[in-house]
């Protein structure tokens, strides 16, 4: 597999450090946290390059196999604090906007505020909307898992 094009972070100027940016929003979220939602997005949208690299950072990061493996199937899975699936069920509903009349309903919203503070709560909505995006252009751009790694 070849990617269809230079990615785009690197062809338009100060793409990267757009991203970048929006990325460090999310810096109030524990990076374990994040790992999580980032590879769960990444898991809906298809991207298998920010999957590897997600499923990469959390095992960096400490977290375990049977968690990584089992991110697909959070609800059903006991290796995930109360918080941990109110950050996932948020970042499903946010990656999956046009799936439902209500798409964050207040449910889902509710838990993660009871959760996380505003200022968590933001910071964990900017890593949502990061993640999309990088997926969105390593999918559209057919990345390649693992090029990352060289």
């Amino acid at each position: 597999m070849e990617p269809r094009m230079t990615h785009p972070a690197f062809v338009v100027p100060d793409a990267m450090k757009a991203l970048q940016a929006l990325a460090t929003c999310a810096s109030g979220v524990s990076k374990r946290t994040l790992d999580l939602c980032a590879l769960r997005a990444s898991q809906i949208n298809g991207c298998s390059f920010c999957v590897d690299m997600h499923s990469r950072d959390a095992k960096k990061g400490g977290d375990t196999d049977e968690r990584i493996f089992a991110v697909a199937a959070w609800r059903d899975a006991p290796f995930f604090t109360d918080a941990e699936r109110a950050a996932l069920a948020l970042t499903e509903a946010t990656t999956r906007l046009s799936d439902r009349t209500d798409p964050v309903p207040d449910e889902i919203w509710g838990e993660a505020r009871r959760h996380y503070g505003e200022s968590e709560l933001a910071a964990l909505l900017f890593g949502i909307v990061s993640i999309n995006a990088w997926n969105r252009l390593n999918v559209a751009t057919r990345q390649v898992a693992g090029s990352a790694r060289g």
